[in-house]
C-alpha cells in the first residue's frame, strides 16, 4: 500500500507546487505525475536490493522463470532507470510506457504470490489488480 500512497502524496504535492506556480512545468496531470511515479518507483525498487522485501520478491517469481534472484534485480535496476526516465523530458514518453508494460508483464508474479499465499504479502488479488491498474494508469497519464 505504501507505494500508492507514495504516488497520491507526491503526484498531489507536484501538482499543487504547479498550480501555486511554483514552477509552470508541473501546471500539468502528466508532469506531476511523472514526479509521483518516479518517487514510488524509487521506493518499488529499492525493496528489490533490501531484506527482507527483497526475499519474498524472489519467492514471488513464477518456478519456471529461471534465475528469480536475477530476475529480481533486473526488475529493481529496471525500475530505477525508468524513474530517473520520467524525469528527464524527452526521455519521460518512452520510460513511462517502458514501465507500464513491465508491471504488466510482472503481474504475473503478483498472481501467484496472492494463490499460492507466497512472498510479499501485501493484499487480496482483486485489489492488487486494482491498485496495479492504477499504476499502469498513471503511467499511461505520463507519457503524455
Amino acid at each position: 500500500m505504501a507505494p500508492l500512497i507514495v504516488l497520491i502524496v507526491v503526484t498531489g504535492l507536484a501538482r499543487l507546487a504547479g498550480w501555486l506556480h511554483a514552477t509552470d512545468w508541473l501546471n500539468s496531470w502528466p508532469h506531476a505525475a511523472r514526479i509521483g511515479l518516479a518517487a514510488m518507483f524509487t521506493l518499488t525498487a529499492s525493496a528489490h536490493f533490501l531484506s527482507p522485501r527483497r526475499d519474498g520478491l524472489i519467492a514471488m517469481v513464477p518456478p519456471r522463470l529461471p534465475n528469480p534472484t536475477a530476475l529480481v534485480t533486473a526488475t529493481g535496476v529496471l525500475e530505477l532507470a525508468g524513474a530517473a526516465g520520467l524525469l528527464v523530458p524527452w526521455a519521460a514518453p518512452l520510460a513511462a510506457t517502458c514501465l507500464a508494460l513491465m508491471l504488466m508483464l510482472m503481474f504475473p508474479a503478483n498472481i501467484r504470490a496472492a494463490r499460492e499465499d507466497v512472498g510479499v504479502k501485501s493484499m487480496p488479488l482483486p485489489l492488487r489488480a486494482a491498485v496495479q491498474m492504477m499504476f499502469v494508469g498513471a503511467c499511461v497519464l505520463a507519457a503524455f
